[in-house]
């Protein structure tokens, strides 16, 4: 039996599975709609299931129905039972899972994909040893900054400034990245039942917070080349969600940039409908394009934009800083409701930080052509070996979104496992599970490991060539 990672609730996993049946409540649907969250990365491997009878009780189902349907889920790999110690979910072949009881499993020739980071710059090490020389004045100090070191806050304040933005440092509050500032904006503002805009596909990270406050995320559909504004005013004026949660810089998945007249548009909606919007910038470094960036989202409403950073993108995902940048009154708030969660962000983390931001400029701009020929790489792996997967070249970021051609995406992502390769399906991207049509493909490894992501890829994909529609697996869950 494997080391449980974690342990849902009966009425945990109920809500989960939302509207799991389109009818008549069955075993098949039970079936689909559990493997589907298994295969969407919202029930990881490892994580043990309650009890049949509490299972049935919460979804208001007869506990044969649920035996049944686990039993399937058993014979098709996603479940896994010992009498006595219940069931818990798995991956089809995942035998790494039951060895070590880790997630991700620690399998010696698997290429992770399920996140798209880059190793830390040299320039970092030379930092460190700077901030170590600064460490030792602030052990006297109680150590806590709630707000964040006063000269970290300041090198974050010009950065926006440079942007055109201008900002004090009375308006950032440093954050354990920009998931964490995410939260306790949410924590602030939003109550159990509201809605929350966002795009779609978006970042999944962010759709979880949202379902943790116990509110609703409300999709607009992006268009191929950009956000389509008109359904999304038509969205805020008739779901009138209480935020809206929006990525114009390299938009994850798809890498779009929002235009400067369609910012400009964007908040004037905004402000009509009074809605508050929480821009995400994690990415905004990470421009491609080399041409003059468009201003920030906020230098059009300050007051109705709420912005958050992070160094885990520019600089390098081990760092865990990030920022919010919002009016003073709202950081003031964000602060008092941050002591419920943690009490600052490490001191020596945020001197590297500060040291980093220095003269950032150098070091980015080689990042960012480093970047580009990334995934130039990878953009040829797939036109020689997989010429069929289309994708709109990226402005920015760190991953192709692809269009498969079918919607295969969460089986291929299961066959891949089989392959070497750990991939997030298209449907994890959706606020409920479609896009199976679709796979981020990060551009992050070395031009060689590239071409051995795509050949495995190639191999994994041949499985479905001529296969017909697999049905249940493109039914979005609602």
């Amino acid at each position: 039996m494997p080391r449980v990672v974690g342990r849902i609730g009966a009425r945990g996993i109920a809500e989960l599975l939302g509207a799991w049946h389109p009818g008549r409540a069955t075993s098949t649907a039970l079936h689909r709609a559990v493997r589907r969250l298994v295969l969407d990365g919202r029930l990881a491997p490892g994580t043990r299931l309650p009890a049949e009878r509490e299972f049935a009780e919460a979804l208001g189902v007869s506990r044969t129905l649920v035996v049944r349907a686990l039993e399937r889920l058993r014979e098709d790999g996603f479940a896994e039972s010992r009498q006595g110690s219940g069931s818990w979910v798995r991956l089809p072949g995942d035998r790494a899972v039951a060895d070590t009881g880790g997630w991700p499993p620690a399998t010696p020739d698997l290429i992770n994909l399920a996140q798209a980071t880059l190793p830390a710059p040299p320039e970092l090490t030379t930092a460190l040893d700077r901030a170590r020389l600064r460490f030792p004045a602030h052990l006297a100090g109680h150590g806590y900054q709630a707000l964040g070191l006063p000269e970290l806050r300041e090198r974050i304040a010009e950065t926006h400034t440079r942007r055109g933005l201008p900002t004090s440092p009375g308006q950032i509050l440093v954050t354990n990245g920009a998931q964490h500032g995410f939260a306790l904006v949410l924590r602030a503002l939003i109550s159990p039942g509201e809605r929350v805009l966002v795009e779609h596909p978006t970042y999944p990270n962010p759709l979880q917070a949202i379902r943790g406050v116990g509110a609703e995320a409300v999709a607009v559909p992006m268009l191929a080349d950009g956000w389509d504004l008109e359904l999304m005013a038509a969205t805020l004026q008739q779901a009138t969600p209480k935020l809206a949660y929006l990525i114009p810089d390299f938009q994850n998945p798809t890498g779009l940039r929002m235009s400067a007249a369609d910012r400009e548009r964007l908040v004037a909606v905004l402000r009509r409908t009074r809605t508050t919007a929480v821009v995400d910038e994690t990415l905004v470094d990470l421009d491609l394009t080399g041409e003059t960036p468009p201003p920030p989202a906020a230098a059009f409403d300050e007051e109705r934009v709420i912005t958050l950073g992070s160094a885990g993108k520019s600089f390098w995902g081990g760092l865990r800083l990030g920022w919010v940048r919002a009016p003073e009154d709202l950081v003031r708030r964000l602060l008092l409701d941050r002591a419920a969660v943690d009490l600052g962000s490490p001191i020596l983390e945020q001197l590297l930080f500060t040291e980093l931001l220095a003269d950032a400029g150098p070091m980015l701009e080689r990042r960012r052509a480093h970047i580009a020929d990334l995934r130039s790489a990878l953009i040829a792996e797939l036109a020689e070996q997989l010429p069929g997967w289309t994708f709109r070249v990226p402005d920015g970021g760190l991953a192709l979104w692809c269009d498969l051609g079918a919607p295969v995406s969460s089986r291929l992502a299961v066959e891949a496992e089989q392959h070497g390769l750990r991939l997030v399906p298209g449907s994890r991207f959706a606020v409920r599970g479609t896009l199976e049509r679709y796979l981020r493909l990060p551009y992050t490894l070395p031009p060689g490991q590239q071409g051995e992501v795509v050949r495995r890829l190639a191999r994994a994909a041949a499985r479905f060539e001529g296969a017909p529609d697999p049905g249940p697996l493109d039914v979005p869950i609602s």
